[in-house]
């Protein structure tokens, strides 16, 4: 391939303002669907006593959620790019919808993991053309639009387990079910979406993007190098957020004693500051670039991650509040940081990204699962607080703004 400098140019609508009552709306829906999402992880301590399953089988079933929420995602992506599917955002609800159902009427480890495989399957549909749309509404504020859409899914996460805690636990499995009305609303929120967005491909038909904004020059060989540092970057902050999400409650239970709903409240603080987190890196990127919050977000939680595993049980709840801040700022800038690198592809950027996110937390969670059988789960946070170090790795992503764009 020729390493002759190109131009990088990234799409926006400069003309028009940001639909902001549509990346409500897809923020809203991202709420729904992640709500719903995040009911496997809470459901752990449950299943794992009624099923009597072990940490590995644990890890299996989140392996087998972000399998099927990755693999199709760049797939969908690389698709809705060449031919947009406005109601595809409704389909994917509707199989997370399926899967829901599934999941409350589940009595063995294998329908836990057909049902986890189609709440992963929507997920898959969901995320890319959400993306898309998000950037299509922006107005040219592309990283406000990811970070206005993606707290949503945050806040979603942030209440399943909070959400278990007060409905799932005290009732059982069955109550799962209540859940199916969440998916509903989310169908038609999204079938909304999907209206405005099929009304705006007719306006402006072949525009999924809009025109060109001006960035630096940079050679194809620090595109591909910028990219494989953005995947070990989304390595370290997933394979960490994982070792909370999916065993952070079982760490509190281990070490303090805590009941499972105690330990559920306190994964709630944690994925709450997640969800605050992201709001800030899309609008920060916005303001002073993409590689300045991804510096900040990777490697600026490694000095709380490290002394995590040593805290008394106070400080470690209140050093979860930065971490969820801190780390979660990252992926907005990363995604539109990645977008910029990959103009006219912005929903198989997205749809690498996100299915990036998935798979590794995938993985991460399953070796993870079967590091804690074999070492115990406070080894395995030991491990797991040196990770943000690869943050490192951030000197190597070339600047894409160009100084008189920073400074406009």
């Amino acid at each position: 391939m020729d390493d002759s400098a190109v131009e990088i140019t990234t799409p926006h609508l400069p003309a028009e303002k940001t639909a902001l009552s549509i990346l409500l709306s897809l923020s809203l829906s991202h709420l729904l669907n992640d709500t719903i999402q995040s009911l496997l992880p809470a459901l752990y301590p449950l299943f794992k006593e009624s099923l009597h399953l072990s940490f590995a089988q644990i890890g299996l079933i989140t392996f087998t959620f972000q399998l099927t929420a990755s693999l199709l995602q760049p797939v969908v992506g690389f698709h809705t790019d060449r031919r947009p599917r406005p109601f595809s955002l409704a389909i994917g609800m509707a199989a997370t919808l399926v899967g829901l159902i599934a999941l409350s009427q589940a009595t063995s480890f294998h329908a836990i993991l057909v049902a986890a495989a189609l709440v992963g399957t929507g997920s898959s549909v969901f995320h890319p053309e959400a993306s898309r749309v998000a950037r299509l509404a922006s107005g040219g504020r592309h990283g406000f639009a990811q970070s206005v859409f993606q707290v949503g899914g945050n806040f979603g996460s942030s209440l399943g387990p909070l959400l278990a805690a007060a409905i799932v636990v005290p009732r059982g499995q069955p109550s799962v079910l209540w859940f199916s009305l969440v998916a509903l609303a989310g169908i038609v929120v999204l079938f909304r979406v999907g209206r405005w967005y099929r009304d705006r491909l007719r306006q402006a038909p072949g525009r999924s993007g809009g025109g060109a904004h001006l960035l630096a020059v940079v050679s194809p060989r620090q595109v591909r190098r910028a990219l494989v540092v953005l995947v070990a970057l989304i390595f370290s902050k997933y394979i960490y957020l994982v070792s909370l999400t999916s065993y952070y409650t079982f760490f509190l239970i281990g070490k303090f004693g805590l009941s499972v709903r105690a330990a559920q409240m306190r994964l709630f603080v944690f994925t709450f500051a997640v969800a605050a987190g992201t709001i800030l890196g899309g609008p920060l990127g916005d303001r002073f670039g993409r590689k300045r919050v991804i510096w900040f977000s990777i490697l600026g939680v490694a000095p709380f991650t490290l002394v995590l595993p040593c805290a008394n049980a106070t400080w470690t709840v209140i050093l979860t509040i930065p971490i969820g801040l801190i780390l979660s700022s990252a992926f907005p800038a990363i995604l539109v940081y990645a977008q910029e690198l990959l103009p006219g592809k912005v929903g198989m950027v997205a749809g690498l990204f996100f299915g990036l996110a998935f798979g590794i937390a995938g993985i991460g969670s399953a070796l993870l699962g079967r590091l804690a059988d074999h070492t115990g789960i406070f080894f395995v946070y030991h491990l797991c607080s040196y990770l943000p170090l690869l943050g490192l790795l951030t000197g190597f992503l070339p600047n894409l703004e160009r100084p008189a764009a920073r400074r406009a």
